[in-house]
């Protein structure tokens, strides 16, 4: 039995811990001091709409990743929703 946080498990929090180096690196210490919460709301729905649909992501061919989830998914349009979310067993 695998310990608890060994690599590849559940428990492996290397994604979100290297996300959340990005997020305060990039957002959090370059632009700021904050003055209040909500300008600290706003700044966060900002990072996260950019990180998601304009941020260039080297190991999916330097697209943003919205796009390439779009482009994923788009190849199953002619197929059933089943076929396209589940790979065949046969």
């Amino acid at each position: 039995m695998a310990s608890v946080g060994s690599t590849g498990d559940s428990y492996d929090n290397a994604p979100a811990d290297a996300f959340r180096s990005l997020f305060k690196a990039e957002l959090i210490r370059n632009r700021g001091p904050w003055r209040g919460l909500d300008g600290v709301e706003i700044a966060v729905a900002e990072y996260v709409d950019w990180f998601n649909h304009r941020r260039l992501h080297g190991e999916i061919g330097l697209l943003p990743p919205a796009e390439f989830e779009d482009s994923f998914y788009g190849q199953w349009a002619g197929s059933t929703e089943g076929e396209a979310l589940v790979p065949s067993l046969q």
